[in-house]
């Protein structure tokens, strides 16, 4: 794995930190707009998914089960296919790899607002899947390397860019079937907006004439190392509380009464809410408090926005109680995402390191929370309605909170390692209670 990740860098010397000289360079302001512009394109098809499901369900007549796998099959890929980042990246360079990812994306995306039948609904979505897996650990890297003295500004730029780019697919979905007539031309428009994204991120990224190809070979995961195990568990609670929100949020508030405009627009309001904090948590986050504190802070927040959801029954559109349980859960989660995929970069010794360490746990995170949309389809049919499916998520997000607590300094000192045997690289002050 060390191998191919310092492959990715390319044949310039290898600094003390373990970081390629030539791809460290390139400018920290252009590689974070790069990384927030590539990132607008890898969540809008699945957070376009939780406002259009109720169309989608009654024009193919599926159950709310089969309806469930639209969330769980990308976020399965997610984990499944996030060990190719490193094989991909070894082999053509990280700037090709994540455009090609982009490229995946949009073109599965398109396939499946084209293509007719839930067998093909279903196989395209595979693809879209297998795009944001692969793509996965790439970006993790380009920060290690190209923002070396910004880990949670690099970091915050591509979760900035997830939320922003989400948020508008989620907010503008139903309002592009009601223009263009269908769920189908909906998903198709967003698709295709996916391809802007793919232009910015290959004229902005710096290419390293230098850089270097690879046999692709399968990486080495960190199996037998406590501390990816450790966030990949944290990391897999906060997705099933994520991908279960956004998947059924919008149908728990039509089954209340409320309009599929009204409740795609409390979905935008629980996605934007998350924009502000994932624009503000770089410009703190290495500054202010110790990572075990914002992580915890954040999980207060997140276990009151969906316990107040869940509760709130009787909420109108115009409830405060029904927006201030919005705010709370996307702030809670939107602080929560992008602390916890900067540990690896707190704790990696080398850019080798960070993204092993980050192929592992989105692996086990990913696997572990792709089960969330499905169950939770699988529980509203057998129950008649989603309450028993919301306390679920309730549970999720209070177990996030003692694996929050839990990521200490010490623990992180104790950690195991697989593979060559070396010591874990001390953590920073960030770590520490």
């Amino acid at each position: 794995m060390d191998r191919l990740i310092s492959q990715v860098s390319g044949p310039g010397g290898v600094s003390a930190s373990g970081l390629n000289e030539p791809e460290a360079q390139g400018g920290p302001t252009r590689v974070l707009l790069a990384l927030f512009i590539v990132a607008l394109a890898l969540r809008p098809q699945i957070l376009a998914i939780g406002p259009l499901l109720p169309a989608i369900r009654g024009d193919l007549g599926i159950s709310h089960g089969v309806a469930g796998l639209l969330g769980t099959i990308p976020v399965l890929c997610m984990g499944i296919f996030a060990p190719l980042g490193a094989v991909l990246a070894a082999s053509t360079g990280s700037r090709l790899a994540a455009a090609l990812c982009v490229l995946t994306i949009a073109g599965s995306g398109l396939l499946r607002a084209a293509l007719p039948g839930t067998p093909a609904l279903l196989i395209t979505t595979v693809g879209i899947g297998v795009g944001m897996g692969v793509i996965g650990p790439i970006l993790p890297a380009v920060v290690r390397r190209r923002a070396p003295g910004h880990p949670a500004a690099g970091t915050g730029a591509y979760v900035a860019g997830l939320i922003v780019g989400g948020t508008v697919a989620a907010a503008v979905a139903v309002q592009l079937v009601a223009g263009f007539g269908s769920w189908r031309a909906s998903l198709a428009i967003i698709s295709a907006a996916a391809l802007v994204s793919l232009a910015g991120w290959w004229l902005l990224l710096p290419r390293d004439p230098g850089e270097r190809r690879a046999v692709p070979t399968w990486p080495s995961l960190p199996w037998r190392r406590r501390l990816g195990w450790h966030l990949g568990l944290a990391f897999a609670f906060q997705s099933m509380l994520f991908y279960g929100s956004i998947s059924w949020i919008a149908a728990v508030y039509v089954e209340r009464g409320w309009t599929p405009v009204q409740a795609a627009t409390l979905v935008a309001v629980l996605n934007g809410s998350g924009i502000v904090t994932g624009l503000s948590i770089p410009l703190w986050a290495d500054r202010f408090g110790t990572r075990r504190r914002q992580l915890a802070a954040s999980a207060v927040l997140a276990i009151a926005g969906i316990l107040a959801i869940t509760l709130g029954t009787t909420a109108t559109p115009e409830s405060a109680v029904a927006l201030g349980a919005a705010i709370a859960l996307g702030v809670g989660m939107g602080a929560f995402f992008p602390l916890v995929l900067t540990l690896p970069v707190d704790v990696g010794g080398s850019a080798s390191d960070v993204a092993s360490l980050s192929a592992l746990m989105l692996l086990v995170g990913y696997a572990l929370s792709s089960i969330s949309p499905v169950l939770l389809g699988i529980v509203r049919d057998a129950t008649g309605n989603f309450q028993v499916s919301l306390w679920l998520l309730v549970v999720v997000a209070g177990a996030m909170l003692p694996l929050s607590l839990t990521l200490s300094e010490r623990r992180l000192r104790r950690a195991e390692v697989g593979g060559r045997g070396s010591a874990v690289t001390a953590p920073d002050d960030r770590m520490s209670a």
